[in-house]
């Protein structure tokens, strides 16, 4: 894995990449190179127009998939008030921000007042609500649309590789919980990926909702 991760080259604005540095600097979690640079695949291949991203942070990630799909709009949502405020400033200064729908609160509830359809999820946001969050975003979801689920092997700890330290068991048991159940629904085609931190990627082969 370290000779992959050595070859990620993001090819990116470099005013993205020094905010990002800054980001982590400051213990804001922004997804790691080898994982946005698979996002940025994933959506390079897909091409939506329609972006639904649970866990804005800062928005940096948001301006990252904006800047590769040009043609797309982003529906993203964001808990922390501070990151909210950062991410709207960032959509800014980056010129994206007509481009961006920003939500400030709980995901679980702003999903269960949504409707239309997006053919992108990048799932982000609490780790422990993935599971959660599925059925509504099934319902959101249009016919081949793709779920991107970020760090769903928590630092090794969900596959077994690391052990899990006591006060994480129930975050693991949530995420493994997520897993098992995206993977068993008939619905999607998934694959969980050894990417970054850890990614489930899955399509959506439900049917279209009239």
């Amino acid at each position: 894995m370290q000779y992959t991760a050595s070859l990620v080259k993001l090819n990116i604005d470099e005013r993205i990449i020094s905010r990002r540095k800054d980001a982590l600097a400051r213990g804001i979690p922004v997804a790691d190179d080898e994982t946005l640079q698979f996002l940025l695949l994933t959506l390079a291949a897909t091409k939506p127009t329609r972006i639904l991203e649970i866990g804005t942070a800062v928005g940096l990630s948001t301006v990252a998939m904006l800047y590769e799909c040009k043609d797309a709009r982003i529906t993203t949502m964001e808990l922390e008030e501070e990151r909210f405020l950062e991410a709207k400033q960032n959509f800014a200064d980056f010129g994206v921000s007509e481009r961006v729908t920003a939500h400030l609160g709980d995901a679980g509830e702003i999903l269960a007042m949504m409707d239309g359809e997006f053919d992108f999820v990048f799932l982000d946001g609490p780790k422990a609500q993935y599971e959660k969050y599925l059925f509504d975003l099934k319902r959101l979801m249009k016919k081949g649309a793709v779920l991107f689920a970020d760090d769903v092997l928590l630092y090794g700890w969900v596959s077994g590789e690391e052990p899990t330290p006591q006060k994480r068991h129930s975050i693991v048991d949530k995420i493994r919980s997520y897993l098992e159940t995206v993977t068993a629904d008939s619905d999607f085609i998934t694959s969980v990926l050894n990417v970054g931190d850890g990614v489930a990627l899955s399509v959506y082969r439900g049917e279209n909702k009239d």
